[in-house]
């Protein structure tokens, strides 16, 4: 594999800048990516800085990677030279344990190997993500991409889609269902576009009403202001599951009061700092809060092959790799409908 060519950084106070490194040459079963569009995800931001205390540096972000099939191993059967593959946030599992086995190598009970700031299962390395150049997986950890998408609207797809996509199934959202989404961000534009495609009745929740439009748009059935304490009130009781994909501390207790019996909040966002609740909403209605991350590597293929055949994509704004550190300074200020992608190009 040539020399390897990316964005990255040497700590957690210096702003991402041109990174060169190198990657190996593909295994038996790996493929080499040639990557044509990366994701911009809020986690990015947070290893990038060191915002949880588990990065490592130095450290090449992204983990919504699409791109062109350049190289094979001698024994890939998924894909060959010239076709298009897309890779997320794990690249590697035990392969061994009962999740693996089950294809949900995200909870891999060894830990899962991440795209970027973990250490690679073949030779010990740090990987290095998809701000970059190239990238050299598994192709178990690889998928297809349906020929019908936009290529830079597929990336926030192998993050921001499969986050809202698995618990809205396994919780078996659909039609008869009336379905909440607490945020609107990149992640929640996502939740709101699968909620509606499966049939739900959804009920955008956002603080802030000028992005109601935009909510109808994306298949949101209602739109209700967060901080409107009457709103909550009338929707008391009344939902059977409601997706929160809000990364900000923020209190859930408006959202569970309006949970109805045995009705399920899924908590996808991850704040930094832990949230305090009231019980009393969960235990007089035998309600549950739980959480949910990605999916395993059937079920992400599975949301592909979805969105292709209804025509799903995120809600992107390109940019080219110079403007990265200005984009993360824009996410925090929730300034982009809904989810930057980089066009890898660039890097040129």
């Amino acid at each position: 594999m040539p020399a390897s060519k990316g964005y990255g950084t040497p700590d957690a106070q210096s702003p991402l800048a041109p990174f060169d490194f190198t990657r190996r040459e593909p295994g038996a079963t790996e493929i080499a990516i040639e990557i044509l569009y990366c994701g911009v995800c809020h986690s990015d931001l947070h290893m990038t800085r060191n915002e949880w205390n588990n990065s490592i540096y130095p450290l090449v972000p992204g983990h919504e990677i699409v791109g062109r099939v350049v190289a094979t191993g001698n024994a890939v059967g998924k894909f060959k030279a010239g076709d298009i593959a897309a890779v997320g946030v794990i690249v590697d599992s035990c392969r061994q344990c009962a999740p693996c086995h089950r294809g949900e190598e995200h909870f891999c009970d060894e830990g899962a190997t991440l795209t970027y700031a973990a250490q690679d299962r073949v030779d010990g390395s740090i990987t290095m993500g998809g701000y970059s150049n190239n990238y050299v997986v598994d192709e178990r950890f690889a998928h297809t991409v349906p020929a019908n998408l936009d290529l830079a609207a597929v990336a926030p797809l192998l993050c921001a889609g499969i986050t809202t996509y698995s618990p809205l199934r396994h919780w078996k959202v659909g039609p008869g269902m009336k379905v909440g989404i607490v945020g609107l961000g990149g992640l929640g534009h996502m939740a709101l576009k699968f909620a509606h495609s499966f049939g739900a009745h959804v009920v955008q929740f956002t603080t802030n009403l000028r992005k109601r439009e935009d909510a109808i748009r994306l298949g949101a059935d209602e739109v209700v202001l967060s901080t409107d304490n009457e709103a909550i009130r009338a929707h008391r009781k009344s939902f059977d599951f409601i997706l929160d994909a809000v990364s900000a501390p923020h209190s859930l207790d408006p959202y569970t009061s309006m949970l109805k019996q045995d009705a399920t909040m899924c908590l996808v966002g991850l704040p930094d700092k832990p949230p305090t609740i009231n019980v009393g909403n969960l235990i007089f209605k035998r309600a549950a809060l739980s959480g949910s991350m990605i999916g395993g590597m059937p079920e992400t293929q599975e949301m592909l092959d979805y969105c292709g055949q209804h025509n799903i994509v995120s809600d992107v704004e390109v940019i080219p790799i110079q403007k990265i550190n200005e984009a993360f300074e824009r996410m925090l200020k929730q300034d982009v409908k809904y989810r930057f992608v980089i066009d890898m190009s660039s890097l040129k």
